[in-house]
């Protein structure tokens, strides 16, 4: 029940009453109605304020779906959600911390979007802005359109790349986005040995 998910979560988060209501903008007695149960129908706005407030998706917090299992492979990691402090401003001087209140910080990642998170290895992606060690957040599906950027399993190994299916020719062409590199060209039974594990949809990437 989403009472018992939204009090689940708070407390893992060790956030109080108090904390809760004002990161979604309400009172304390109506987050101790939402938990208790005595409000049931809650407003589609405010669950997606608690699904912020409490780093879950909207989805999730309702129980309308459930966290995949990962594939098996060493380079895909779980995606681990936590907040940063949104600086308020900051100067040629120390940076600014905006006032320490809940709504002042922001999901790292939005977990509602993506699965499951890949480690980029190489520089065959550095065409698509992707570098060697950048982190890419991958939506599971075991289809993509033509031109997407997919994790896609080649000899039991997770590989990134732009990938052209062609039916008619049983044909899927799996592009690398530097020149330095041959595209992948995989045709009739060589099918078989591909597994597309999902979408990139972001990745995170550090200065450089």
């Amino acid at each position: 029940m989403i009472s018992e998910k939204i009090k689940t979560l708070r407390k893992e988060k060790r956030m109080t009453l108090e904390a809760l209501a004002d990161a979604v903008g309400t009172s304390k007695q109506t987050i101790h109605r939402y938990e208790s149960g005595a409000i049931s129908n809650i407003p589609r706005d405010r669950i997606e304020a608690l699904a912020r407030a409490l780093d879950t998706s909207p989805a999730e917090l309702v129980g309308w779906e459930q966290r995949s299992e990962l594939p098996p492979y060493s380079n895909i990691m779980p995606i681990t959600k936590r907040s940063l402090p949104m600086l308020g401003g900051i100067s040629c001087g120390q940076p600014v911390l905006a006032k320490e209140e809940h709504e002042c910080f922001v999901s790292l990642i939005d977990a509602h979007l993506a699965d499951f998170c890949l480690r980029a290895e190489g520089d065959s992606m550095e065409g698509a802005g992707i570098y060697d060690g950048d982190i890419v957040m991958i939506r599971a599906q075991s289809s993509v359109d033509n031109g997407a950027v997919a994790a896609v399993i080649i000899n039991d190994e997770a590989t990134l790349k732009r990938v052209y299916y062609y039916p008619d020719d049983q044909k899927l062409v799996l592009s690398p986005e530097n020149n330095k590199y041959a595209p992948l060209v995989y045709i009739g039974d060589q099918l078989k040995d591909i597994k597309i594990l999902g979408q990139a949809i972001a990745y995170q990437s550090r200065v450089r």
